[in-house]
Order: C-alpha cells, then sequence, then structure tokens
C-alpha cells in the first residue's frame, strides 16, 4: 500500500518520512531553539505568546495541555496560573525539545503541578472531555496530518472548554509579505547556520510556513475537526494569528 504523500516545506514527501525528517529538524536545533526564536522574531514572539495567555482564559484550577510545548514559556506561565489545585501537561513528540523543556522548568522549580508526556498530537493519550484549555504554538504546522490532531484535541478538551493556535499565518497586505519573503528566505538560513550551526533545517521552517493554512483555510479546518465556533486574531499584521475555539 502506497503511504499518504504530505508536505515537507516545499518537497512532497511520503507522511512517515515527514516524521522522521521533522524529528531530525527538531533534534538538531533543541539546543538553539530559544536563542533562535529571539533573534528570528527580533524578540516579538514574547509578545505574541502573552497575548494568547491574555486571552486565554486560564485560571485557577485548570487543567491545560501545551502541545508541541517544547522549552516550556507557555506551559510555564499556564503553572502559574493554574496554582497548586490546576495540572498543566507539556506535551511534544520530539524527546530532545521535551528534555530541554523540562529541564528548564525543573532547574527553576517550576515542576509541581506541571507534568511531561512525550506525545503524538494526532493521537493524544489523554481521556475525553479532561482539558480547560489545550494550546499549541508554533506547532500544528509541522504535524503530518493536521486535521486528525485538531480532532484529537477536539476529544480531549471538555465541554465549554477551548482550543489556542498560535501559529505563523499570512500577512494581511502585500508589501508586509513581499518584506517578509525577503526577510525570511535571505536571512533566517543564514541565522540558522551561524547560531545554530544548521541552514537546512530552519530552511525547512521557512518553508513550512508558506505551505501551512492561511487564517480562513485553518479556521475552516478547525471547525471542521469538530469544534462549534472559532475566531482568530491577526498579529503583527497577519504575519502570525492567533486562533480561539470553543467546544460546547
Amino acid at each position: 500500500m502506497t503511504d499518504k504523500w504530505v508536505d515537507f516545506g516545499f518537497q512532497q514527501v511520503p507522511s512517515d518520512e515527514k516524521v522522521r525528517k521533522v524529528a531530525a529538524v527538531f533534534t538538531s536545533v533543541a539546543s538553539k531553539y530559544d536563542l533562535m526564536n529571539d533573534l528570528m522574531s527580533l524578540g516579538v514572539h514574547r509578545l505574541w505568546k502573552r497575548f494568547t495567555l491574555a486571552i486565554s482564559g486560564v485560571r485557577a484550577g485548570h487543567k491545560v495541555l501545551d502541545l508541541a510545548g517544547g522549552t516550556g514559556d507557555l506551559a510555564k506561565a499556564f503553572g502559574e496560573r493554574v496554582g497548586d489545585g490546576g495540572e498543566v501537561y507539556l506535551a511534544d513528540i520530539n524527546a530532545s525539545m521535551l528534555t530541554v523543556g523540562r529541564d528548564r522548568l525543573t532547574d527553576a522549580g517550576l515542576t509541581r503541578n506541571i507534568f511531561f508526556t512525550q506525545a503524538n498530537a494526532e493521537v493524544l493519550p489523554f481521556i475525553d472531555n479532561y482539558f480547560d484549555r489545550v494550546s499549541i504554538a508554533f506547532g500544528l504546522r509541522n504535524v503530518t496530518d493536521k486535521l486528525a490532531a485538531l480532532k484529537s484535541m477536539c476529544r480531549v478538551l471538555r465541554p465549554g472548554g477551548q482550543l489556542l493556535v498560535l501559529e505563523f499565518s499570512k500577512p494581511v497586505l502585500p508589501v508586509t509579505q513581499a518584506i517578509y519573503d525577503q526577510y525570511s528566505f535571505s536571512l533566517l538560513p543564514k541565522l540558522g547556520e551561524w547560531v545554530a550551526g544548521d541552514a537546512a533545517s530552519y530552511q525547512y521552517l521557512v518553508e513550512s510556513i508558506r505551505r501551512h493554512p492561511d487564517q480562513d483555510a485553518l479556521k475552516q479546518m478547525i471547525l471542521e475537526a469538530g469544534f462549534d465556533r472559532c475566531e482568530y486574531h491577526n498579529l503583527t499584521n497577519g504575519v502570525v494569528a492567533l486562533h480561539r475555539a470553543w467546544k460546547y
């Protein structure tokens, strides 16, 4: 039986090969991930995440799942909000990224209510209707079957809960797109080479952004996955979008 072919950046590869290639990318960049995020976004990724946190409605006692949580910056903030009576699960499919996040939060003494799980977003190992919030920041575009992952997120979210998807998207103004393209394709792989010693991984990450569904296409995919309502907020003129969806 022929494997399904999917995007890996601008390439088309069998789906099982994409899984291996994406794993190799994040294993390669894990140790420099936070530094590269700061350099690539000029620190603005922190503001995007701060906005996500501000409108998340996460409060004391909540159970939160942070998917593709990587180095743990959002999980840390959620953990502070849910308090001793809440739970935060930092989940990532990549063992290297998960290790960086676990070590970072452990060293900071912040694991009292934060748990770590290596998990594939397409088949989440959690019971139905458990979480008050599910978040995924800059991870959905790397998932092989995005619709399957969104359905899995919907399943584990309790009725009344919310999904938060923070992801690169499509700039609203053509001039912004032109500047963004020049910056992305000319500079980011070079930064990857200089700082992380890996231009190819950052070339893939740039290409993966262009292959990701735009704001309206992702909204429709989220609704198709079983969510009852979805809205999005464009950030930095649509370079990034935050989709927020509800399960009733």
